[in-house]
């Protein structure tokens, strides 16, 4: 049997290797943490992010000079979930819930501080919200960040940037009770997002089901009495195809 490393390229298994870094809970590390971990020199560390930066694989954070995974990371994460686990089991109940209440629904999860869109059924609505698959926001920007920080053991408020974090704390504590989140106008004028959050066995979030639709569709009537009944049942069927069960709540 051949050694597989005699005919590994040293630039490419380094390259997976801070990829690997930046995957990883907690802060955006900067080029500093990045050359200790990796045992990289700072010349070699700084081209080899240059590089992966330029490919949309890396961003670099110019305020703070630390560094985080790019779109292009997330867009190709995307394409393998679409036969992940995640997407398999969701993909299911989202079609019901797009069909049932005729508006478009989305499987989101967080990577560090921005909700990830990951996969979408559309409605068969004329006017409809625009496509944000693949797309990042700030989790506190709309209700699929919310509703999993909701429910998150991370300290929410020992982050730089989080504003009002008083009645943020309020906010999400009410989300917490009720277990769905909605929010208006957060991801663009005129938008209305409805989020619930999904567990797996052992009580972990591990995304959400979203569901976007334009305001004017949002009464509160149609909230209350249809939609929110039917996202919290969703998140409920999907919870327990993770193993999850309410003596975990």
């Amino acid at each position: 049997m051949r050694d597989k490393g005699l005919y590994s390229v040293q630039a490419v298994v380094k390259a997976i290797d801070l990829l690997e870094v930046l995957a990883q809970d907690g802060d955006s590390p900067s080029i500093a943490v990045i050359e200790k971990k990796l045992a990289l020199s700072r010349n070699k560390a700084f081209r080899l992010l240059a590089t992966l930066e330029e490919k949309g694989l890396v961003e670099r954070d110019a305020a703070t000079g630390t560094y985080s995974l790019g779109l292009q990371a997330f867009e190709m994460a995307q394409h393998i979930l679409k036969s992940d686990n995640l997407i398999r089991l969701a993909h299911p109940i989202m079609v019901e819930l797009a069909r049932k209440l005729d508006e478009a629904v989305y499987i989101t999860v967080m990577n560090n501080d921005e909700v990830l869109f990951l996969d979408m059924v559309d409605s068969f609505q004329q006017i409809k919200a625009a496509d944000l698959v693949g797309r990042r926001f700030p989790i506190f920007s709309n209700a699929a960040g919310k509703v999993i920080k909701s429910v998150s053991s991370i300290d929410l408020f020992k982050r730089r940037g989080v504003p009002h974090s008083k009645e943020l704390e309020v906010e999400l504590e009410e989300i917490r009770r009720k277990g769905v989140a909605v929010d208006f106008n957060g991801l663009g004028e005129g938008v209305c997002t409805v989020a619930v959050a999904i567990r797996d066995y052992a009580g972990k979030v591990v995304c959400a089901l979203t569901l976007l639709a334009p305001s004017f569709r949002m009464l509160q009537d149609r909230l209350e009495k249809e939609v929110i009944p039917c996202m919290l049942d969703g998140a409920e069927q999907l919870s327990m195809k993770f193993g999850y069960s309410r003596a975990y709540a």
